[in-house]
């Protein structure tokens, strides 16, 4: 079986991952041994579209209040590259598709 016949992209794990009309990419994990981890995949939507999807734990502070303000410097943050990549990805006047 042809595997971009099957509608797999180059990046696609090509295995499990792959349900319900979506292509997922293998794992890229980013590991701070006790600290922190983040997983990022790719995935194709059935509709086309591309998304990465990221998973985030980070080790927080015994001390609530030192907790809280992790906390909010992680969404902070966050926020930041959220909106940094949105905008990125948006199409430039009289470039559609780039």
């Amino acid at each position: 079986m042809n595997r971009r016949a099957a509608g797999h992209t180059d990046w696609c794990g090509r295995d499990h991952r792959c349900n319900l009309g979506e292509h997922r990419s293998d794992e890229i994990v980013v590991d701070i041994a006790g600290r922190a981890r983040a997983v990022l995949v790719r995935v194709r939507t059935a509709a086309g579209r591309d998304h990465a999807e990221i998973r985030v734990r980070v080790a927080l502070a015994p001390a609530e209040v030192a907790a809280r303000r992790q906390l909010v410097g992680l969404l902070g943050d966050l926020r930041q590259a959220v909106t940094r990549a949105a905008i990125a990805g948006r199409p430039r006047p009289g470039r559609a598709g780039t």
